[in-house]
């Protein structure tokens, strides 16, 4: 495995992190951020299964992995609505993103053998940085449950991102294995929270539903594409450098905030987003 990332993977990745932005723009932008997020994992899950079968299932190997990552989403969702029940998106969304890349790049070293060097080592800890520099609020200390969760989702993050980026590179490593793989992900991931929302708030969701799925739909293929493109990135480059660069989604998000949520962009996100830009630009020395 390359230890380094070339331009072109580095550019999907960053677009695969706008993409990922912009789904989490529409949720930030609905009445409703529960019943938006259900629906558009509902909606990726039923538009993964006719690309199940144009690509067909991944390889026999890569189920375990599956699997264990489908298992570990169910833990992912039950911290997420725990986070959001307790504090609000702008909190607990940068601890959850800001934290896992360095959980990424400490327990990559362990299981996949990855040891990066000083200067990616470098670039992960000021995309992190910058991250919870964007978003992260004065009332962090308020909301010890929220951050509980959020850190808690930030170590299920960096579970299920280094059991995905060994399962992609078993099951072929191959643009055509990395389809089935995402495919079958997307396939079995769609249905546990929508399930728990359900479960909370089932006659809300048709009428909810009706109204907003086209735009679901949108949000849902942005973020088909954007794991898809961070899984095949994985088999090009180290699981620690994809999972830092995705998470400049972060950076996207608040300067689409700005632009067409009429969020304010203060001293301390400026901050942030040059400590992102930086670590990007190390990330792309190293």
């Amino acid at each position: 495995m390359n230890l380094s990332m070339s331009p072109g993977v580095m550019a999907a990745v960053l677009f695969g992190a706008l993409l990922h932005a912009s789904w989490n723009a529409l949720v930030k932008s609905s009445s409703d951020k529960d019943l938006d997020t259900a629906l558009i994992h509902l909606i990726g899950s039923l538009l993964a299964m006719p690309l199940v079968v144009l690509v067909g299932w991944p390889a026999a190997a890569a189920w375990p992995f599956i699997a264990t990552s489908a298992l570990i989403h169910i833990g992912y969702y039950i911290a997420l609505t725990g986070a959001y029940r307790h504090g609000d998106l702008g909190l607990t969304y940068p601890l959850m993103r800001g934290v896992a890349p360095l959980l990424v790049a400490i327990s990559a070293s362990f299981t996949l053998g990855e040891t990066l060097s000083w200067q990616a080592w470098l670039g992960v800890a000021g995309i992190s940085s910058g991250i919870l520099l964007l978003a992260l609020r004065p009332q962090v200390v308020a909301a010890p449950k929220a951050v509980a969760f959020a850190l808690a989702n930030a170590v299920i993050i960096a579970l299920y991102t280094v059991v995905d980026g060994q399962g992609v590179r078993v099951a072929g490593a191959t643009l055509h294995s990395t389809l089935q793989y995402v495919a079958a992900i997307f396939v079995l991931d769609g249905w546990p929270y929508t399930l728990l929302i359900l479960a909370g708030r089932g006659r809300a969701f048709p009428r909810y539903a009706v109204k907003r799925w086209p735009v679901a739909t949108v949000g849902a293929l942005a973020s088909l594409g954007s794991y898809g493109i961070a899984l095949w990135a994985m088999t090009h480059a180290p699981v620690a450098m994809v999972a830092a660069l995705r998470e400049t989604s972060v950076l996207f998000a608040v300067l689409l905030g700005t632009w067409f949520l009429k969020e304010k962009f203060t001293a301390r996100r400026a901050i942030g987003a040059c400590a992102v830009v930086g670590g990007v630009m190390v990330l792309r020395l190293a």
